[in-house]
């Protein structure tokens, strides 16, 4: 009875430890939920912006190559900072550093939708006004009023508050890329340092899902938010007479960013909450066989701690190092043709959707984030169980990834040819000379108000159209122009473009993009493998950060920049205001087309080229190998000379 009575009063003093962790803040399976939520609210920002690029676009008159430069300038304050992560690691309090992260990428948000609440209303060309102003873009002879009109509009897009949007929007992207820099990498670690074993694949898999989701509810949130005209909060309903269908239409593009800013606000404040260190979850028999070895690796890099200015110093030789590897060398440079055209095509193929089959803006969104992004998700995670499956070495990888390319560089080919010829525009397209029917109409030269001629040609504007009279609806809306100088026929105009007549192409164009994505997301999880199979064990979390490195430089900052001075060269139509350039009103489908989807078969042509040298490379290596066991050929890539480079390397 004496050892029972001693049992149950140490039972009160035994549970103490059980008592802390009814904490949730204690608990890992707490800290990757709360670290799921803000991974989907912080890749949101992300794929809402891109998916209101164009919106951003046309509201403030930028070309594609500055709408480009706006998108990548987020991975400039990322790429500058991302070395310093691997260097803390555990030196700091990781889960305020992510909470600090975070809510300063909520201020960022902020800081984007900011440019709508301190500039004026959106201004378009050619509205229908109650006013005695001449705003109809009807065919007159005189105009008097225009000019005092135009002066004072100028006046408004001259403001101080108009003229640092752009400025604004940039330092908006910029503070995006440097709250990113702690959240992801800290967030991997702190989960594996205190996860079980056996759960650590686990937590990983489902922040890896929440990644590659992210962007398409950023996508599909852009969608809904896009449907909203852009002055909802600052005109009544009846004052909107723009359409959805209008090529002058300009969606809520600033509201998204304010419901990311909330969201990640909310996922910021547990993070405060969290300590710096949790107690290791119970992972059974397996964490109690491994639990000296990880002592003695923990008591091993305490002791090789060396200071910031030796860590700058050593990081490019170390780098240098890696990058002397071919084998690394070559996925590295094929993942990087891939991320430059993902970049590329992310950012402006819901343009291309909306201009070459004639959709709205939130359909073309809706078709990236709801068909492609899921169908690329689902390659990369079949990519990595077929992997799996078939027991792949990287001999094998590198053959599935060449494989996969391939096949993507067939499925990519026909889109090309997938589209229309430019409808006839008059004036513009074919390119001619001033129409004489309107000579005398007085037109302005920055009107942009297309209307559909009856006979199928397209207009600029009422007034290139020579129109004379307009019917309106009770909502002061046109509905109709007529007596028309310059339409055969009837002489009439429907108010609207007559879109490229490629509407029906739509469904199959889809359909193949879709194929495209999932068979070129097919590489990623073995490309992977490869790199991480294919350097010394102590290099592979440095290998794995020069490789994101890479990825910013050489893809994520070039490549929507690229694909934008690419989209400006097809254009046929500038916009002017107030005498000076604004974004483009018309392009030439064909050019847009093929030099659009021809970059994105040169990227892939390029990630195949050095896919196909990978195969070589490991197989003029797998002779030299011969004697060697074949079961290990395909896993351990590394020599003895590699490490004892190493070993010099950490003792100068």
């Amino acid at each position: 009875m004496g050892a029972k009575d001693l049992n149950v009063t140490s039972d009160p003093e035994g549970s103490r430890p059980p008592a802390r962790r009814r904490s949730p803040f204690n608990s890992i399976k707490f800290f990757v939920f709360c670290h799921s939520l803000l991974q989907l609210a912080q890749l949101l920002v992300s794929g809402y912006m891109k998916s209101s690029i164009s919106t951003i676009e046309r509201r403030y008159g930028l070309s594609s190559q500055k709408s480009g430069l706006l998108a990548a300038f987020n991975e400039v304050g990322n790429t500058v900072l991302i070395v310093f992560v691997s260097f803390l690691g555990s030196r700091v309090h990781r889960p305020r550093f992510i909470g600090g992260g975070a809510l300063l990428a909520g201020l960022a948000s902020l800081l984007m939708a900011l440019p709508h609440f301190v500039g004026g209303a959106y201004d378009y060309t050619d509205r229908i006004s109650s006013s005695g102003e001449n705003t109809s873009g009807l065919c007159q002879s005189e105009s008097p009023l225009a000019t005092s009109s135009s002066n004072q509009s100028c006046s408004r897009q001259e403001s101080p508050a108009q003229l640092g949007v752009y400025p604004l929007l940039l330092m908006g992207q910029l503070l995006l890329g440097i709250a990113a820099v702690p959240i992801q990498p800290f967030g991997i670690s702190f989960i594996d340092d205190h996860a079980s074993r056996k759960n650590s694949p686990l937590y990983l898999g489902i922040l890896l899902a929440v990644t590659s989701i992210g962007p398409a509810v950023g996508f599909i949130t852009g969608s809904l938010m896009l449907r909203f005209y852009v002055d909802f909060d600052k005109l009544p309903e009846a004052q909107i007479e723009l359409t959805h269908k209008d090529l002058r239409w300009v969606g809520a593009w600033w509201l998204g960013f304010l419901v990311a800013a909330c969201l990640l606000f909310l996922t910021a404040l547990p993070y405060l909450f969290f300590p710096r260190s949790i107690s290791k979850e119970d992972g059974g028999d397996d964490d109690v066989v491994e639990s000296r070895p990880d002592s003695k690796q923990q008591q091993t890099n305490l002791v090789q701690e060396i200071s910031l200015l030796q860590f700058l110093k050593s990081f490019p030789r170390i780098a240098l190092r890696t990058l002397q590897s071919p084998v690394y060398l070559l996925v590295v440079l094929a993942q990087v043709n891939l991320a430059a055209l993902l970049a590329g095509l992310a950012t402006f193929m819901a343009k291309f959707i909306e201009r070459q089959f004639s959709q709205t803006v939130s359909f073309s969104t809706m078709m990236i984030g709801g068909v492609c992004i899921p169908l690329a998700v689902l390659g990369t995670v079949l990519g990595g169980v077929l992997m799996r499956r078939l027991n792949l070495s990287v001999s094998g990888a590198s053959k599935l990834c060449t494989a996969a390319i391939l096949l993507c560089m067939f499925s990519s080919t026909p889109l090309l040819f997938i589209g229309c010829p430019t409808q006839k525009i008059a004036g513009v397209f074919p390119p001619s000379a001033v129409l004489p029917c309107s000579s005398g109409c007085r037109c302005p030269q920055e009107a942009f108000n297309p209307v559909c001629g009856s006979d199928g040609v397209e207009f600029r504007s009422p007034c290139h159209a020579g129109c004379i009279t307009v019917a309106t609806d009770p909502n002061n809306n046109a509905t109709n122009y007529a007596e028309c100088r310059c339409v055969a026929g009837l002489g009439s105009a429907a108010p609207g473009t007559c879109g490229s007549g490629c509407s029906g192409l739509l469904l199959p164009f889809v359909a193949l993009l879709g194929v495209t994505s999932f068979i070129a997301s097919f590489s990623q999880t073995p490309s992977y493998m490869m790199i991480l199979r294919t350097v010394p064990t102590e290099d592979k979390s440095f290998a794995v950060g020069v490789q994101y490195m890479l990825f910013r430089v050489l893809a994520f900052m070039p490549g929507p920049v690229l694909y934008g001075s690419v989209i400006d060269t097809t254009c046929i139509l500038w916009g002017e205001k107030c005498g000076k350039r604004t974004s483009c009103q018309y392009y030439n489908l064909d050019r847009f087309r093929q030099r659009f989807l021809g970059l994105q078969v040169v990227f892939v042509c390029g990630g195949l080229l050095c896919f196909l040298l990978t195969v070589v490379v490991l197989r003029r290596r797998a002779r030299r190998q011969e004697p060697q066991p074949a079961g290990k050929e395909g896993y351990e890539l590394v020599s003895a000379l590699s490490k004892e480079k190493r070993a010099e390397d950490l003792k100068t």
